[in-house]
């Protein structure tokens, strides 16, 4: 498992690096209803949602709460531009890296977006598509026209880095809970 972590975690480092300049922090922030195309997680056990790594919504003030999923890693189901995609919440990226299969599942032609650098991963060098997305949201906490890039690499899952993470009210851990307001 080790050998599986640490060349996500070096591709990560780089990552967070060799795109720090591109991350803006903004201020537009809404809070609207779930997003169509959502499972209905209030059907589901709290344990069946930790075991999925989804988001788990609280009902009082805008607030999102997630579980730590059983790789130590938080995981949630965003909505974006439309389209369900699983990511690992990571606030060490400087912002949303999608893999090319889920850009592509939301509707961006990766092939069309400009390259806008690489970074050097442990797989070697990779390049790297900045495309801004028009919504990203979790459990109807909704931030619009965030930032990210589309990553030509390895990557297990997409990230749900700063571009998104910087423009909520806080991002809080306690135990094996994260809350987003």
């Amino acid at each position: 498992m080790l050998k599986q972590i640490l060349p996500l975690a070096f591709f990560l480092a780089v990552f967070s690096v060799a795109v720090g300049g591109f991350a803006g922090r903004g201020s537009e922030t809404s809070e609207t209803a779930a997003e169509a195309g959502e499972a209905d997680e209030g059907s589901r056990s709290r344990s069946e949602k930790s075991r999925m790594g989804s988001s788990i919504p609280d009902k009082n003030g805008g607030e999102v709460r997630i579980e730590r999923d059983g790789d130590s890693h938080f995981y949630a189901t965003a909505i974006i531009n439309g389209a369900s995609v699983r990511m690992m919440v990571d606030s060490g990226a400087s912002m949303i890296a999608l893999t090319r299969s889920d850009a592509e599942a939301i509707g961006i032609d990766v092939d069309s977006l400009p390259e806008g650098g690489s970074a050097n991963t442990a797989g070697g060098v990779v390049p790297i598509r900045p495309v801004l997305l028009d919504s990203v949201g979790i459990d109807g906490l909704t931030v619009v026209t965030v930032q990210a890039a589309v990553i030509d690499a390895d990557m297990p899952a997409s990230l749900l880095g700063q571009s998104f993470l910087s423009r909520l009210q806080s991002v809080q851990v306690e135990g094996d809970t994260m809350t987003l307001r």
